[in-house]
């Protein structure tokens, strides 16, 4: 197996296995925005969000999301998942300074996601596994 053949499996890998869970996110903001809400308002100071507010910006983010998934417009749809996943890692900062109370301790594992992502979207020209002819 050559090195771009390598390369493009595990970056397909990684694209797969970051859509899951961002995937995961997205579901829960159709099935139980009231959590989504929460979160909001919990981690990012916005509070104040309904269900149809919810559903809207989940609907977008599940749009982008297939988008990603098949590998098109690398540069936009990567660039998301590095934005939404970097920003939702920083926002839980008061979680890492108290890594060992309740769930904190999976906070971490937001961290090599987002290194994940970053690598993805660094080497997003060597990711060659995609639906359909994508040059940007």
């Amino acid at each position: 197996m050559s090195e771009r053949t390598r390369l493009g499996v595990v970056l397909l890998f990684m694209r797969i296995t970051i859509f899951v869970v961002m995937a995961m996110w997205t579901i829960d903001k159709f099935v139980n925005p009231s959590h989504a809400s929460h979160v909001y308002e919990a981690y990012y100071g916005l509070g104040g969000f309904g269900v149809s507010p919810i559903t809207l910006i989940a609907v977008v983010e599940a749009l982008i999301l297939l988008v990603f998934v098949a590998g098109r417009l690398k540069f936009w749809t990567y660039g998301f998942v590095v934005i939404v996943h970097g920003v939702s890692t920083l926002a839980a900062w008061a979680q890492y300074l108290d890594p060992f109370a309740g769930p904190n301790l999976l906070f971490f594992a937001a961290w090599p996601m987002w290194a994940a992502a970053i690598a993805l979207f660094v080497l997003r020209e060597r990711d060659i596994y995609t639906l359909g002819r994508d040059t940007r």
